[in-house]
């Protein structure tokens, strides 16, 4: 086994020459697209150079995987992609502070999907199009701030701010001002758990009927095993 040579890197830097001090920095999208950095507004192209910049002093954005290629042969693939690292993070996390659950939980099949399309070159399918339209739609929510730190390698976020952010704290406090109506749960769990009861009955009485089919099995083949003893025993005796 190998680690690719330091040579094959060419804009991020080994963990050991990272800095020692942490760089905190703003992302700010609107409806998905990167805008400003750290409170200037910017093209996406110039905060992907930015970017590529700082995150690449502090070692991020490193890839070195297996791939599967189109024709069915697997290759490794040593990569760099300090900015992308950074910003596939920090919209994430905007996602997850605007996506209500159900489209927060499907994207990613969507994500999938579409990645496999670009890395098979049908950028020009239909698919890809119907796929973009999908993505175009879920992204007018996708407004906001993110805060992050970048170091040694990491980008570990700090803060999340949006207008159309699903938060509520008054609803998730955990505590006794929790605003969020507790008795209202218990019908909820009565009903989201009454098909996994009726299952877990049936399967139970199931259990127990073959166990009775078993006993009365063995019982009977108990029976004929001594009544052939005791007959055995009985013409040798005559």
């Amino acid at each position: 086994m190998h680690s690719a040579p330091e040579d094959a890197f060419a804009i991020t830097n080994a963990l050991t020459e990272t800095p020692d001090t942490p760089s905190v920095i703003e992302l700010t999208f609107v409806k998905g697209i990167p805008t400003e950095l750290n409170g200037q507004p910017m093209k996406f192209s110039e905060i992907i150079q930015q970017l590529n910049t700082l995150a690449g002093e502090h070692g991020i954005g490193r890839i070195d995987h297996i791939e599967n290629r189109l024709v069915g042969i697997k290759s490794r693939e040593v990569y760099e992609a300090p900015a992308a690292t950074v910003l596939l993070k920090a919209h994430k996390e905007l996602e997850d502070l605007t996506f209500e659950r159900d489209l927060a939980h499907f994207k990613p099949t969507i994500e999938k999907q579409l990645s496999e399309l670009v890395y098979n070159a049908l950028w020009f399918s239909p698919l890809m199009d119907a796929l973009n339209a999908f993505i175009d739609k879920s992204q007018e929510v996708v407004s906001g701030t993110i805060k992050a730190q970048l170091f040694k390698g990491n980008v570990t976020i700090l803060g999340r701010k949006s207008a159309s952010s699903l938060y509520d704290k008054d609803l998730a406090t955990y505590t006794a001002a929790d605003s969020f109506d507790q008795e209202a749960a218990k019908g909820f769990i009565k009903l989201w758990g009454l098909p996994t009861q009726v299952y877990s009955q049936v399967q139970l009485k199931n259990k127990q009927s073959q166990f009775v089919k078993a006993v009365t099995k063995s019982h009977a083949e108990d029976k004929v095993a001594v009544q052939g003893h005791y007959a055995s025993q009985n013409g040798a005796k005559k």
